[in-house]
C-alpha cells in the first residue's frame, strides 16, 4: 500500500483544513442609518393619527417629555448599533455571504457566477461621510441585495474583486486585479440636458395641468383644501419630470470597460452603475417631437434581471448609435427609410396613427417603430427573443392585418403592429428560426471577456 510523501508507513495522510472564511463588518457610520427606524415609527403614528398624537402630546408634562426623549434616543441608538453589530459579510471562493438580522437571522448566499451587475451609489449624506452603498443584481432575483455602507475605497475594491472572481480569476489573484480601466464614450453637457428637458412635451403637459386644473376647481368649489389637494401632487409631478430628472441625470457619463458599460451620474446622489455584457434584451431609441430639429434622441434599455433602464438621456443620433454599437456588438441601427409601413388598409384599424408604425428585420435585430409625435424604435437582437406570437382581432382579421409580438428575456414585449396577414405568418416562422440560430451563435455572457 502506497503512502503519501512525507508520512510514515501505517499513518494516514494529514487532512488540510479548509481555508478559513474571514467575515467583515460594515462601516462604523452604518448604525446612524438604522437608528432612524424607531423614530420613524413614532413619526408614522403621528402622521396616521394626528388628532390622537396631539391629544397625547398635550397630556405630557415637560418632565415626562424629557424622560421620553431620554428613552427613545438611546433606544434608537442601541437598535442601530445592534443591527450593525450583527451584520457581517464574507467572500469565499464561490459566493458572497451576507448575514443580517437582530431577532430573525437571515443569511444570503450569492453565487459569484450569478452576479450580473454591481452598482456603487453614494447618496448626498454618504458622500459627506465618505461612504458608499454596494448594490448587487443577481440572476433570478427581483430585488437587489446590498451592502450599506462601506468606505468608498473598500466598496470599489470589493466590487473589483467580486467581478474578477465572477470572471473566473483565481481567488488568490482576484483582489490583485483591481478595477478595470474605463474609456469614456459619452458625456452629456449640462446645458444640453437642461434644454432637452425644456423641449420635452411631458414637462409642459404637467405644468399646464398644474395651473389649469386647480384654477377650474377653485372656480367650481372655492375650496382651498380641494385646490391644494389637487395642485400639490400636480406640482410634484411637474417637479419630478423637470428638476428631478435634471438632478438624477446630471453629469451623465458613459464609459467602456472589460466588465461592461459604466454609467456615472447624479448631482446630489452619485451613482456608479454597470450595464452587464450580453444581458441587454432590448434597446429603445426615443425621439420626441421637439428634439427632431436638433437631431437628439434618448436611449433606454431592457436588461434581464436588472433595474438599469437608461443608457443615454440625450445625445445626437450619431453619438447615440455609436454607444448602441458597444452595447450590441455587430448591430447597426436601421435607417428610417428601411422601415416598412403597414399596408394602407390598416388605416381603417387605427386612423392616422397607423403611419407611425414600421418594421424591418435585419440579420441581427428585429426592429419595430411606434408613434407619430414621439417616435420610438425598439431593437431586439434575434438571440434575445424568447417567443414569437401572432395576434389578430375580428376587425384586423376582416382587413387582413395582424400583430406580431416578440417576447424577450426581460419580461417585455415588442410588437410589430398591423402587418399584412400573410407577411405576419411568414414573419412568425422566420423569426422563430432566426432566434434559434442566434442563440446557437451567441457568445457566452461573461465578465471581462
Amino acid at each position: 500500500m502506497s503512502t503519501a510523501p512525507g508520512t510514515e508507513p501505517g499513518t494516514e495522510s494529514p487532512v488540510r483544513d479548509p481555508k478559513p472564511v474571514v467575515e467583515h463588518r460594515l462601516h462604523p457610520v452604518t448604525p446612524l442609518r438604522r437608528a432612524w427606524a424607531p423614530i420613524a415609527v413614532v413619526i408614522g403614528w403621528a402622521v396616521h393619527d394626528p388628532d390622537g398624537a396631539q391629544r397625547q402630546l398635550t397630556r405630557l408634562t415637560t418632565t415626562t417629555l424629557l424622560l421620553a426623549i431620554a428613552v427613545v434616543v438611546p433606544a434608537a441608538a442601541l437598535y442601530g448599533f445592534l443591527t450593525w453589530w450583527f451584520t457581517h459579510f464574507a467572500v469565499t471562493d464561490s459566493e458572497l455571504r451576507i448575514r443580517t438580522g437582530l431577532v430573525f437571522r437571515r443569511t444570503a448566499h450569492i453565487r459569484l457566477e450569478r452576479i450580473q451587475a454591481i452598482d456603487v451609489t453614494r447618496p448626498l449624506l454618504a458622500r459627506i461621510a465618505g461612504v458608499a452603498k454596494l448594490k448587487l443584481d443577481v440572476v433570478g432575483t427581483d430585488s437587489k441585495d446590498e451592502l450599506a455602507f462601506l468606505g468608498e475605497a473598500q466598496a470599489r475594491a470589493l466590487r473589483a474583486e467580486l467581478l474578477a472572481r465572477a470572471a473566473g480569476f483565481a481567488p488568490e489573484t482576484a483582489h490583485e486585479v483591481g478595477e478595470a480601466p474605463v474609456r469614456q464614450l459619452l458625456k452629456v453637457p449640462t446645458g444640453v440636458l437642461a434644454v432637452s428637458l425644456v423641449l420635452t412635451g411631458g414637462t409642459w403637459a404637467t405644468l399646464v395641468a398644474a395651473i389649469v386644473v386647480p384654477s377650474v376647481l377653485w372656480m367650481a368649489t372655492e375650496s382651498v383644501w380641494t385646490v391644494l389637494a389637487t395642485a400639490l401632487p400636480l406640482l410634484g409631478a411637474a417637479g419630478a419630470s423637470t428638476v428631478g430628472r435634471f438632478v438624477g441625470e446630471y453629469d451623465w457619463t458613459v464609459g467602456e470597460s472589460p466588465d461592461g458599460l459604466r454609467i456615472d451620474h447624479g448631482l446630489l446622489d452619485r451613482a456608479h452603475e454597470t450595464v452587464p455584457p450580453g444581458r441587454v434584451q432590448t434597446v429603445r431609441i426615443i425621439e420626441p417631437l421637439l428634439w427632431r430639429r436638433r437631431g437628439w434622441v434618448r436611449v433606454e434599455l431592457d436588461v434581464a434581471g436588472s433595474s438599469n433602464s437608461l443608457l443615454v438621456p440625450v445625445a445626437p443620433r450619431e453619438v447615440a448609435e455609436s454607444v448602441i454599437a458597444r452595447v450590441l456588438p455587430g448591430v447597426t441601427v436601421p435607417d428610417r427609410t428601411a422601415l416598412i409601413r403597414p399596408p394602407r388598409r390598416a388605416r381603417w384599424c387605427v386612423p392616422l396613427w397607423w403611419q407611425g408604425y414600421g418594421l424591418t428585420v435585419t440579420d441581427t435585430v428585429f426592429a419595430a417603430r411606434h408613434g407619430l409625435l414621439r417616435r420610438r424604435l425598439d431593437l431586439v437582437p434575434h438571440a434575445k427573443v424568447q417567443s414569437v406570437r401572432l395576434a389578430q382581432g375580428p376587425w384586423e382579421r376582416f382587413k387582413g392585418v395582424a400583430d406580431v409580438h416578440v417576447d424577450t428575456g426581460a419580461n417585455k414585449t415588442v410588437t410589430a403592429r398591423l402587418r399584412d396577414a400573410t407577411e405576419a405568418a411568414d414573419l412568425l416562422r422566420a423569426q422563430a428560426e432566426r432566434s434559434r440560430t442566434g442563440r446557437r451563435e451567441a457568445l457566452p455572457d461573461r465578465w471581462m471577456s
